[in-house]
């Protein structure tokens, strides 16, 4: 298996994207290629001292920034190693692409040249969320698209279920759909009609779920568009740092807090790493024809590392056939019930 990294894609790139595929290589088998500006990856290889045969150098001399216009990057810079690197997952070199470069760049390039899985009408970014004391879930939309009807929603709620089974080896994941109240008449008549849709998906839909409830687990995929997905997750970083920073000026506060900061070092260190996006790897877009995983653009060799290791499952699994055989399963529900909705009325 061939992992394709975006040696240039990330604030700190491409010394910890180097070194996070480093670091990978020691506990992975399969082959990592960077895409960038071979004399500065070489250079970190070299200052690093491998010497293995598992990481290889795709020249790209174009670096995408974080300040480009998405669309005008993907079509004016063809030497950069983002595009160089979803040609390779198109022309089948490589078989998962990993990235920390600009997020609205990489959505659009894997929409242009990798195209859509045919059915689905809107790729979707797919965040890992921690859950307070449990398993993380997943937030799908997390971004990719700020708008979203009621028949995206569904196809959210399946590629989410999808991945959650066969990359997290969640058995029959719980589905929400993220509303103002738990009742199925709540909400905007997209949401209503997003509830009937998922109803008689084959999924195991659990039904509308608050807001306070999403970071106690109570789905493994929660479904929302874009916008609310993310303010959802900023929020959720925003009042996370604001409680460990909380804590932690508390406990430095008088000398018996600070000895019970010492003895609870272990718990408050382990707390803090469940909240931490790089033990997770990354985000996945979903509903394009091929696996592609952003990761954040300030991730250090530890995300970078994560992510490389989690897209192994993401490829071997054949993530993107089964989202492709299930839409086309869909389909033929949805007309099933078109043409019973037809008769009845």
């Amino acid at each position: 298996m061939n992992i394709v990294l975006d040696g240039m894609g990330g604030d700190y790139a491409p010394h910890e994207m180097v070194k996070g595929a480093v670091q990978a290589a020691e506990l992975i088998e399969d082959d990592i290629y960077i895409v960038g500006k071979e004399d500065m990856i070489q250079a970190e290889l070299n200052k690093m001292g491998y010497q293995g045969e598992q990481i290889h150098i795709v020249n790209a001399q174009e670096v995408i920034t974080m300040e480009d216009s998405p669309v005008k990057a993907i079509r004016r810079k063809s030497d950069s190693s983002m595009v160089v690197g979803l040609n390779m997952i198109k022309e089948g070199t490589g078989d998962v692409f990993v990235s920390g470069g600009n997020t609205g760049a990489l959505v659009v390039g894997s929409r242009l040249i990798l195209g859509r899985i045919e059915g689905i009408d809107r790729p979707v970014l797919a965040s890992v969320y921690p859950c307070m004391g449990k398993e993380p879930s997943i937030l799908v939309d997390a971004g990719a698209s700020s708008e979203a009807k009621a028949h995206n929603l569904l196809e959210y709620g399946l590629m989410g279920s999808i991945f959650m089974e066969h990359v997290w080896g969640r058995s029959n994941p719980r589905v929400g759909l993220v509303n103002l109240g738990v009742e199925e008449s709540k909400g905007t008549s997209m949401t209503k009609d997003a509830f009937k849709k998922l109803k008689k998906a084959p999924v195991n839909f659990v039904g509308n779920v608050e807001a306070r409830e999403v970071p106690r687990g109570a789905c493994d995929v929660i479904v929302c568009d874009g916008f609310v997905g993310n303010v959802i997750l900023k929020l959720t970083e925003g009042v996370a740092m604001s409680i460990l920073e909380l804590v932690k000026s508390k406990l430095m506060a008088s000398i018996k807090s600070k000895m019970a900061a010492l003895m609870l070092k272990p718990q408050l260190k382990s707390l803090k790493k469940e909240f931490d996006y790089e033990e997770y790897g990354g985000a996945p877009i979903l509903g394009v024809d091929g696996p592609v995983l952003k990761i954040h653009g300030s991730s250090t060799a530890n995300a970078v590392r994560n992510a490389i290791i989690k897209s192994v499952p993401y490829s071997k699994e054949n993530v993107v056939e089964i989202i492709r055989q299930s839409m086309l399963e869909l389909e033929e529900v949805i007309e099933k019930d078109e043409e019973e909705y037809s008769i009845n009325e």
